[in-house]
């Protein structure tokens, strides 16, 4: 018969899983992991670009996909840390990890470090280069934390600081700028910003009252709006004028017009006067785009 001391040991280990398992769900949460499908298809996109000129192996591109998902959990977290008390103060987000108390400053804070460890040491194994210049790259993504409390433009920095992705992972497998990727990076920047101006359109109010910058607290909804358009309008037209720079077929140029298509739709879901689909338009349609992008980009390359 098992005797109960026996059974100590089991019961001890059991319990640290359950709680490893909760807190790795909790920073999960905390960084909304699932929302990686928005810029890591355009990181993969970028190797498939480079891939015309240089081959690619499996490690390399675990290595990319590491250092992003790091530099990202480490940019979002800070976030987190730097907007504590804003969003214990909004009804929309005072249910996050922080408000809440699901998380402490100090869990969140060995996140961030952990997660700069992950990067600074898949960036180290990419070569010379990435390893150069992953400082600049996380001093990119965090200064984007700062922006929203001196700047309208925070919403062109958070496209900018998503655009390293693509620029990085190119750099990863070909050594090399490329004027293309460049371009790519370009349209990335007015991707994110225009679905972000949509975001923000949420919390026009809350941000004129408590003195933050938002293009929406600064024109209104209908003004930003308007800027979003246009912001996803050059994006459509960046990335067609990536296509000269590749020898892409006829995928890329089915996937460029279904991105318009359905940036086009993005907007249809989204007015002034009504913004109850807003997390439609900003979560499901823009996670579609990049996928489609980037889907039609590989079958592209291969056939």
């Amino acid at each position: 018969m098992e005797r109960a001391w026996d059974r100590r040991p089991r019961r001890v280990m059991i319990s640290l899983l359950i709680r490893a398992g909760r807190l790795a769900h909790s920073f999960s949460g905390l960084v909304m992991l699932p929302h990686t499908l928005f810029a890591l298809p355009f990181a993969l996109t970028a190797i498939v670009l480079a891939s015309y000129e240089t081959p690619v192996g499996l490690e390399t591109i675990g290595l990319i996909v590491l250092a992003f998902t790091g530099a990202r959990s480490a940019a979002m977290a800070f976030n987190r840390l730097l907007d504590h008390r804003i969003d214990a103060r909004n009804p929309r987000t005072r249910h996050r990890h922080l408000p809440t108390g699901k998380l402490s400053r100090f869990q969140v804070w060995s996140f961030v470090l952990g997660s700069v460890v992950v990067f600074e040491a898949a960036a180290y194994f990419l070569g010379p280069l990435p390893f150069a210049l992953s400082p600049v790259a996380l001093a990119v993504i965090f200064f984007y934390s700062y922006t929203k409390f001196f700047t309208t433009a925070s919403h062109w920095v958070l496209g900018l600081a998503l655009s390293i992705a693509p620029v990085g992972a190119y750099i990863a497998v070909s050594g090399k700028f490329s004027p293309g990727v460049l371009i790519l990076a370009g349209a990335v920047v007015f991707w994110v910003a225009g679905f972000d101006i949509i975001y923000a359109l949420q919390d026009e109010s809350f941000d004129l009252k408590h003195g933050l910058f938002s293009l929406p607290a600064g024109l209104g909804s209908a003004g930003a709006l308007i800027v979003s358009r246009i912001c996803h309008l050059l994006a459509f037209l960046l990335l067609v004028l990536v296509g000269a720079f590749f020898p892409v077929g006829a995928f890329y140029w089915t996937g460029c017009l279904l991105v318009a298509v359905m940036l086009v739709f993005e907007h249809s879901l989204v007015s002034p006067g009504d913004l109850s689909r807003v997390d439609a338009a900003f979560f499901n349609v823009n996670g579609t785009v990049s996928i489609i992008f980037f889907g039609l980009n590989l079958l592209d390359r291969l056939f």
